[in-house]
């Protein structure tokens, strides 16, 4: 049964199937099905994305440098970095995705940007040859702070001219620059005032209007989304018709810039300078020319460009004519440019040489080469620019001069000529093309197949035509050498020629108009001299669909009925579907319209029914349509009535007017022809808020009076609107005015606070009532409190209209009841309820007892304390607080301070967690209780050592002295040892020239060791080696790194060999010397004695200093967590309390981890229930700093940081 895969001419465009021309030899790796019949094919490297030639990063964002590649088989990559090899490896944040050449840089959990810039290059390599991309120039974006300045004043006279410079930081990539006011409202400009394109604001003449104090240039960073601000610089000018002798006695001269008012003058240039001035741009680019001119009347600027016109199109006028722009340049547009300022008084004009250079751009860019053996063929790399280009090749990214040689390639210039290609020729081949501009790099690979054909269009392909339209066949095919293709049709036919048919390149068979004789089935016949390939596909004409029964034009009247009719007639074996569209559109969703058959109605017909009704008929091969016009038209109408919103109302009185009520009557104005449905009243209060209406009421729509209700001491006036189906009136004239009586308030404050902010006062806080509220004049507040668990009177004290009463010399800590009534003139308002409120808080009096110590693990501690007495408190009892430190070692006992930690748990806890301690170490730690004031006295300091811990990775790995069988090692032992070191593990590993690693080789070293040789190696060979220590608990982070044995005994080694470099020795290796052997072993016994010794005190309750003096690092399964996120919060040190921008990305995600302990982990941090999450996470706050007690009290502060102060306006 043959596959169908009908094709419209119409919808399939001719260039769908050309366009395979190009890519005709070219393996097609991404062509779906297809790309499986040519599996076993090779394919050299193609580069198909990359990172930009600049690379500018946000130093936020992890760093992602692009590089991916296609080719059979799948290419490796490598990079390089400023020139040389990058090992990924030896970078823990560096990794590449999976089948692919992208690196990552993970800078967001430990790493800088700047520690990455640099120029990148990536190598994708198979055996058919290796392509390379750009030279990826990767920069951090950067949004410097403006530099600190003093600016004064300026005052000028009305007319002069003034430049405000700007200035901006540069950063990367440059700013973008606009002036603004303190409100952050764009300051308007002119062909007066203007920016121009350095950023300086410009004025051609100042006027009194232009005094203000805030002109502000602001500098938008948009790859950090920061904006940064100058100083705001003040400007005065000043009339000299205003000045009074009082002025003029206190300025001096030079502070108005001459002592003469400001005339009408001609206009100078305020930039550029001079007569004439340069300009070069590139070719592609915008050319931006400005000039700014200053004079009074203000001058205006025009532009001509000499022998010559400005290019149509492409030119455009910017910042009121002072700019003029040409887009898309070329060396064409080079040429001297006039700019002419004029006004009334004369002009005066500047010269602008313009010259365009150029970065190079391609002529003709080298294509891949698929050739059979034997074969010629020719890469060629045309390149134009200002200056001219050179053009320079590579081969498989090695410059060709000292790449092997090809007896087959012959270089002349920008082409390379290929004669009798063999398999061996097969390579990836690149062009640079440079100037000082630029440069252009492509690669273009020459790839020696001998493969018979094949065709790759799926056998039996079913085609469908309309008659009388073109049928395109495919018949899509590789070979090399490159096949010719014949089409034949049915089984005994001749090959088909050009004079009927169309034979396309790319093995497509054309029949340009296909007729019912052309049915049938055709051959696609691929042959070269290793082979034929033929193929099968089968073509049907179908007869056009079309309407023989079209719509025709049609008048009806309004309310009448209308049928369209349409008749389509179509190819038997076709199912067309027929659609009524109106306007081009869907038809309403409206009951009066109907389809039956062939016939569209549309009955009771209006006038929004009329327009254009299309009947179309689709299939799958073709469309056809037919479109007509319905005009609706009645009798000529009697006269519409008008209809609006209605007249205001007027003739408005105020009647029973009593205290608190008063009665409004109204006369309705015209409905104009749609009933009113209600009036609004609305009031407004003379005395406190005049021209301000508020609303009052609503009443029905046959109401004219209404009953309102009124407030005291307020001067009433009234005003009336209709409304009614179209909208609302305008308001009517407002009523006379009526001012209510006083009376007392009707309500009290609200938010009545009492809270102390010192130990003896007690300060009350209410929200004030509004002036309509106060009911009348003298408005004032009664202010009474007493203590809660007394037997005292009320103290009361009348305050003005205020929000604040301060109560001094109250006890610490006691609770008050409060209470804040109103009155004014007239009287009180009712008596209010009471609210309880506290006098200030003091420091806590009691340190904790009992402070016990359980250590879990070597990285967790937990601690237990007997709470204090409430009273002692003193206040709000906000929690406990632990600080801890570890012990220093006496060799540092010199350092000027002890970094301290600290961990708060909330309310009335008694137990906790110490997580993140250093292994194998000493700590000290007190409690102390914390109230809204502060902290209470510490605790006894209390003294307890955590077990030992894997250490990590040892400090440095190197190679010395490679000799022809052997290599030394050398290393530093770990910064962190968390113990006793027991041994060093190395294990090794040879890697051939395929970059396969070779069997492992494990070897223990003793822990005294930090010197090793290997023996008995392979000369040449390169080593990858895998080092790290262990303790007594476990294995510690490993170190890598490789080398290579020296190919002779002269000891030359590969120049990418980096610590072995100097010449092989014969040399007597120590380690082997009875002499030092006897001596290790006695200081290996001392150690053992030492460590006994210090065993026996621990287990004593002995105290001992410990070496180390760095901070307790945080065990990697134990980490603070935040509360709004299941992790520690306030976990910190002193040196980290740097203010992070809104919107850090800063990952978290550190957890806790169950260790081999039966304590509960429920205490950590500072979280008031205490609880975990169900995976084990904590829910709570954990806080840390670092407390730095100086030997002579002194405090010292860190630097603010620039990189939050250049954030402070994002």
């Amino acid at each position: 049964m043959p596959k169908k895969k009908p094709f419209s001419a119409g919808r399939v465009p001719l260039i769908l199937f050309l366009c395979q021309i190009v890519s005709a030899l070219d393996v097609p790796l991404d062509h779906g099905g297809k790309a499986k019949l040519l599996d076993d094919l090779v394919q050299p490297p193609t580069i198909t994305q990359q990172s930009p030639k600049d690379y500018i990063i946000d130093p936020r964002e992890n760093i992602v440098i692009q590089c991916e590649a296609k080719g059979k088989p799948p290419p490796s990559f490598s990079w390089t970095r400023n020139g040389t090899h990058f090992d990924i490896d030896k970078d823990p944040l560096v990794t590449m995705k999976p089948g692919s050449g992208t690196l990552v840089i993970n800078i967001m959990s430990d790493g800088k940007a700047e520690t990455y810039e640099g120029i990148y290059q990536c190598t994708a390599r198979n055996e058919r040859g290796a392509a390379i991309s750009n030279n990826i120039v990767v920069r951090p974006s950067r949004s410097p702070l403006w530099t600190k300045e003093r600016l004064e004043p300026i005052t000028l006279r009305n007319g002069q001219s003034l430049v405000l410079p700007c200035r901006p930081p540069v950063g990367l990539p440059p700013a973008i620059i606009f002036w603004m006011d303190n409100s952050f409202q764009r300051l308007p400009q002119s062909e007066r005032v203007s920016q121009g394109l350095n950023g300086d604001l410009y004025f051609s003449n100042v006027l009194p209007e232009d005094t203000r104090e805030d002109y502000i240039c602001y500098a938008r960073f948009n790859h950090t989304q920061t904006i940064q601000q100058k100083q705001p610089i003040s400007l005065k000018v000043i009339s000299v018709d205003e000045l009074n002798d009082t002025i003029a006695a206190n300025l001096s001269d030079t502070e108005f810039y001459g002592a003469k008012p400001s005339k009408e003058r001609p206009p100078t240039f305020l930039t550029p300078e001079g007569n004439e001035s340069l300009k070069e741009e590139l070719r592609g680019n915008v050319l931006s020319l400005e000039c700014i001119a200053e004079g009074l009347p203000t001058p205006i600027i025009y532009w001509i460009k000499e022998d010559g016109t400005l290019p149509v199109n492409r030119t455009f006028y910017r910042n009121f004519k002072k700019t003029l722009q040409i887009t898309q340049v070329s060396e064409a547009d080079s040429g001297n440019y006039q700019c002419i300022a004029k006004n009334t008084l004369g002009a005066v004009h500047h010269t602008i040489s313009v010259t365009v250079k150029a970065a190079p751009y391609w002529i003709v860019a080298p294509q891949n080469l698929v050739l059979s053996p034997g074969e010629n063929g020719t890469l060629i790399c045309r390149a134009n620019g200002n200056p001219k280009p050179r053009i320079g090749w590579l081969t498989n990214g090695v410059p060709i001069e000292i790449a092997p040689d090809d007896p087959s390639r012959k270089i002349d210039g920008d082409t390379i000529i290929f004669s009798n290609v063999q398999e061996r020729s097969s390579a990836v081949y690149q062009c640079n093309a440079s100037n000082e501009y630029g440069y252009l790099l492509a690669n273009a690979f020459v790839n020696v197949l001998a493969e018979p054909p094949r065709i790759l269009t799926s056998a039996n392909t079913l085609y469908q035509v309309i008659a009388n339209r073109p049928a395109l066949l495919d018949c899509a095919f590789f070979g090399s050498p490159r096949p010719t293709i014949e089409w034949f049709k049915g089984t005994r036919g001749s090959a088909l020629h050009e004079d009927i048919y169309v034979l396309h390149d790319n093995g497509t068979l054309e029949i340009p108009v296909a007729q019912k004789d052309s049915t049938g089935t055709y051959t696609c016949v691929a042959r070269n001299k290793l082979g034929m390939a033929k193929n099968e596909v089968h073509l049907e004409i179908k007869d056009p669909t079309r309407i023989i029964k079209q719509p025709e034009y049609a008048v009806v009247q309004r309310g009448s009925k209308v049928s369209f009719e349409c008749k389509v007639k179509h190819d038997h074996t076709l199912i067309p579907t027929i659609m009524w569209l109106k306007d081009n559109g869907e038809l309403p969703n409206d009951e009066r319209f109907s389809i039956d058959k062939d016939h569209l109605v549309v009955t009771d017909v209006s006038d929004d029914d009329g327009g254009t009704y299309t009947c179309a008929a689709n299939t799958t091969l073709d469309r056809v349509s037919a479109s007509a016009v319905l005009r609706v038209v009645a009798p000529p109408p009697t006269p519409a009535p008008i209809y609006d919103v209605p007249n205001p109302p007027f003739d408005l009185e105020l009647t029973n007017q009593l205290d608190k009520s008063v009665q409004l009557t109204w006369t309705p104005g015209d409905d104009n022809n749609s009933p009113i449905t209600k009036f609004i009243i609305e009031y407004e209060d003379a005395m406190r808020e005049a021209g301000i209406w508020h609303h009052q009421a609503e009443v029905s729509g046959t109401q004219t009076t209404a009953q309102l209700k009124l407030s005291p001491y307020v001067n009433y006036s009234f005003r009336v609107m209709a409304e009614n189906s179209i909208g609302r009136s305008v308001p009517s004239e407002a009523s006379e005015q009526y001012l209510t009586k006083a009376a007392e308030p009707d309500q009290n404050p609200t938010a009545v606070e009492g809270l102390g902010t010192e130990p003896d006062n007690l300060v009350i806080t209410w929200k004030p009532l509004n002036g309509f509220e106060s009911n009348g004049p003298g408005l004032q507040y009664k202010v009474s409190w007493r203590q809660k668990d007394g037997d005292d009177e009320w103290t009361s004290v009348v305050v003005a209209n205020v929000s604040k009463y301060i109560v001094s010399g109250t006890p610490t800590f006691v609770p008050y009841l409060i209470k804040v009534q109103s009155l004014n003139d007239v009287g009180f308002a009712p008596e209010p309820a009471a609210v309880m409120g506290h006098s200030g808080e003091d420091l806590p009096m009691v340190a904790p007892g009992n402070v016990r110590v359980n250590v879990v693990n070597s990285t967790l501690a937990e601690v237990h304390w007997d709470p204090v007495p409430l009273k002692s408190v003193r206040g709000h009892l906000q929690g406990y607080r632990i600080y801890y430190w570890k012990a220093q070692g006496s060799s540092k006992r010199n350092r000027r301070h002890i970094e301290k930690k600290i961990l708060t748990f909330q309310g009335s806890k008694t137990h906790g967690m110490l997580p993140g301690l250093q292994p194998y170490s000493h700590y000290t730690l007190n409690v102390r209780v914390v109230n809204g004031k502060g902290e209470g006295p510490a605790s006894t300091d209390r003294g307890f050592h955590t077990p030992e811990g894997v250490p990590s990775a040892p400090s440095s790995l190197k190679i010395v002295n490679p000799t022809l069988d052997s290599l030394t090692l050398e290393w530093d032992p770990p910064s962190h040892p968390n113990g006793i070191l027991t041994e060093y593990t190395l294990k090794y590993q040879p890697i051939n020239s395929t970059h396969e690693l070779g069997p492992l080789v494990d070897l223990k070293i003793p822990a005294n060791k930090t010197r090793w040789t290997l023996k008995n190696l392979n000369f040449s060979t390169r080593y990858k080696f895998y080092f790290y220590a262990q303790t007594s608990v476990g294995s510690g982070s490993q170190i890598t790194e490789e080398a290579i044995t020296t190919v002779d005994e002269a000891g030359i080694l590969p120049p990418d060999v980096g610590a072995g470099k100097a010449m092989a020795s014969r040399q007597v290796d120590i380690a082997t010397q009875g002499w030092f052997i006897g001596l290790m072993c006695a200081v290996a016994l001392l150690i053992l004695i030492l460590l006994i010794v210090c065993f026996i005190r621990r287990n004593k309750g002995g105290k001992y200093p410990v070496k180390e003096k760095e901070d307790a690092h945080a065990d990697p399964e134990i980490q603070p967590m935040k509360e709004d996120d299941g992790t520690f919060g306030e976990y910190s040190d002193a040196e980290d309390h740097k203010p992070l921008k809104k919107g850090s990305r800063t990952p978290s995600d550190r957890t806790v981890k169950k260790e081999d302990s039966d304590g509960s982990l429920a205490d950590y941090g500072e979280g008031v229930n205490g609880q975990f999450n169900e995976d084990g996470s904590f829910i709570g706050q954990y806080s840390g700093r670092r407390e730095k007690e100086q030997a002579e009290g002194n405090e010292s502060s860190e630097a603010p940081s620039p990189v939050n102060a250049m954030n402070s306006f994002v």
